[in-house]
């Protein structure tokens, strides 16, 4: 695995798993079982490769970002039970972890879309429908989807892509009052983050959120991160042009230099280190988001 902790040992804690951005934890010496710590990185992924360069602050906008939005997202049940030291974050990782209830996750990516763009895009461009679903014809990369759609998508191994599936695909996985809670919830969380952001000059186009079901409460609950720049697509709103790629609030600066002539990568290796003024750019796009969103400034 490409990937390690930034911090293997953290006292109260061992380490169990990470992932292309976060870092798992579960209490050490007996501790709550149904307790976890998770940690999000300063890590970053591109054309599904961890990259050798972290972006500077990266993990404390995530997990800052997403403590945002659970709470504009009042009563939606999420895993959060605590973020700061007296809930017992570690001071090494303040800022960038939560104690979160552990949850059974469902095997679903949860992904409204209320844009047309990126494998949605393609998948219309080839068959005219998203997860299945039929589109009008003549819609172009950036097209508003009125109203938006669940899209679900499978969850691959770490390393591969997600795969598109259809509703009918997710009621076989799961059944059919848990596939209708999940769309239910994902299509709610869309519009209310969505009219949140516009009021911002902030275009949501899509999100995907991650659900599983706390087996002490019984409950649907919301859990890793929520609308961040790596779960969802931020526009800005005065740039918005249908027709075309639209600037968005992510990494797509470093998407932009992996494929250009100066990276030199054949993407048959390793990608090469990022130049510093890539990691200074994706890392201004990050905070922007972050302070934009919630009229705060990141520090």
């Amino acid at each position: 695995m490409p990937w390690r902790p930034a911090h293997p040992e953290l006292p109260g804690w061992k380490h169990v798993y990470s992932g292309k951005v976060r870092d798992l934890y579960e209490p050490a010496d007996g501790g709550d079982p149904d307790v976890v710590l998770v940690v999000a990185s300063d890590r970053i992924s591109a054309y599904d490769h961890v990259l050798a360069t972290e972006i500077p602050d990266k993990g404390r906008v995530l997990t800052q970002l997403s403590l945002w939005w659970f709470e504009q997202l009042a009563g939606v049940p999420n895993h959060v039970l605590g973020s700061d030291a007296a809930a017992g974050v570690p001071e090494a990782v303040a800022g960038r972890a939560m104690i979160c209830r552990r949850l059974e996750m469902y095997p679903i990516e949860c992904i409204a879309r209320g844009y047309l763009t990126g494998s949605g895009l393609l998948e219309y461009r080839a068959s005219g429908t998203v997860c299945s679903l039929p589109l009008p014809e003549g819609l172009v990369d950036g097209s508003r989807l009125e109203p938006a759609l669940f899209t679900p998508s499978a969850k691959a191994e770490v390393g591969e892509h997600d795969e598109n599936i259809s509703y009918d695909a997710v009621v076989m996985a799961v059944g059919d009052d848990a596939a209708a809670q999940l769309r239910s919830l994902t299509l709610d969380i869309y519009a209310r983050a969505e009219g949140i952001a516009r009021e911002r000059g902030i275009l949501l186009a899509d999100t995907k959120v991650e659900v599983g079901l706390d087996p002490l409460t019984g409950l649907i609950t919301l859990g890793d991160e929520v609308l961040t720049p790596d779960s969802s697509r931020f526009w800005d709103a005065s740039l918005y042009s249908p027709g075309q790629a639209q600037p968005s609030f992510d990494k797509q600066f470093v998407r932009d230099w992996l494929t250009s002539d100066a990276s030199g990568w054949d993407r048959s290796s390793a990608p090469p280190p990022l130049p510093d003024d890539v990691v200074e750019r994706t890392r201004g796009r990050y905070v922007e988001a972050y302070e934009r969103l919630t009229g705060r400034s990141f520090a």
